[in-house]
């Protein structure tokens, strides 16, 4: 058997695309290459394609949920984390200052050193550095 695939895409439910995208393009440094309404035309999603063939995606759906923020205590996703090397660490601090975003320090552990912060929907998400 070949050994298990990587994650290709990353796709999130967002409340305010436009706004969403917005942020996202901030902190990418980057724009959508994708920009569709899916053709089930059930959602709608802006996709950015990340270094590492990765691609990250934001949709919005046509039925409306109930009204509640992300919370990583509840079943399902927990965070989402973008791998850097530990020399990067200090870098990715400055520029989330930069950009306004709200972080927590640098925290390190035996596993490995990582910044956390939020999407507009608090959505958590991290830079996150294995141990060297």
């Amino acid at each position: 058997m070949a050994a298990f695939p990587g994650i290709g895409h990353i796709a999130i439910t967002v409340s305010d695309l436009a706004a969403s995208t917005a942020w996202y393009a901030k902190l990418f440094d980057a724009q959508p290459v994708l920009d569709e309404d899916e053709e089930s035309g059930t959602f709608h999603h802006n996709v950015f394609a990340l270094d590492g063939g990765m691609l990250f995606g934001l949709h919005t759906h046509t039925e409306q949920p109930a009204a509640e923020t992300f919370d990583e205590r509840r079943v399902g996703l927990d965070h989402i984390a973008f791998t850097i090397t530990r020399d990067q660490l200090d870098g990715w601090v400055a520029r989330l200052d930069e950009l306004g975003v709200a972080r927590s320090g640098i925290k390190h552990a035996r596993y490995g050193s990582g910044i956390s912060f939020r999407d507009p929907d608090n959505i958590a998400l991290e830079f996150f550095a294995p141990p060297a």
